[in-house]
């Protein structure tokens, strides 16, 4: 089993977002006890948000138009502060990109193991995003390379037109995939002076 570094979270922005009740101040007197910075806001985050390193958001009356980014997009990671663990708030709350909760009323613990749970799964999110944006882009130069083996296979096989392919990169001096988007741009009906065998 790998081990997770725990993060040093001391010096960290977290945004409360939350109307005004006394899960507030208990809240950030916990998060200043682990040395974060806290600062309430009612009914809007602002567009500063997008500097935080944290948001706790209150899920009962919570709806998408409080947030400075589309559902689900949160650049940051999302501690849900759940009251009324109804399905239709579990699952906004869900929508809304939570990482973590705290169950309501918050007492004198939870925000750090919340905090680190968070971090762990936004990260960990993040990553597979990467990894998912990476492959998609892979699959879409592949897909490159086939049309642009297609329209150099007019008249002979395809490893024929792929070995082409290959040459032209080479005279090119880019990549295959390179090479093939060029073929591609210049559209389907090209004919490309070949190169006797």
């Amino acid at each position: 089993m790998r081990r997770l570094r725990v993060p040093d979270l001391g010096g960290a922005r977290a945004l409360i977002l939350h109307r005004p009740h006394a899960t507030v101040p208990a809240l950030a007197r916990q998060l200043a006890a682990i040395g974060l910075s806290a600062e309430a806001h009612w009914p809007d985050l602002p567009a500063a948000a997008l500097a935080a390193d944290f948001v706790f958001f209150d899920v009962d009356p919570g709806h998408d138009g409080q947030f400075p980014w589309k559902p689900g997009q949160a650049p940051m990671p999302m501690i849900a502060l759940i009251g009324s663990e109804t399905p239709g708030r579990i699952e906004w709350a869900l929508g809304m990109g939570a990482d973590a909760q705290i169950l309501k009323p918050v007492g004198d613990g939870g925000a750090y193991s919340a905090l680190l749970i968070a971090r762990a799964g936004f990260e960990a999110r993040r990553a597979l995003g990467s990894e998912i944006e990476g492959l998609r882009g892979r699959l879409a130069e592949r897909q490159t390379v086939v049309r642009a083996v297609t329209i150099l296979s007019a008249g002979q096989d395809d490893e024929a037109a792929y070995a082409e392919l290959r040459r032209l990169a080479m005279g090119w001096r880019v990549t295959i995939e390179e090479a093939a988007a060029r073929l591609v741009a210049k559209g389907e009906g090209l004919r490309v002076r070949r190169r006797p065998s």
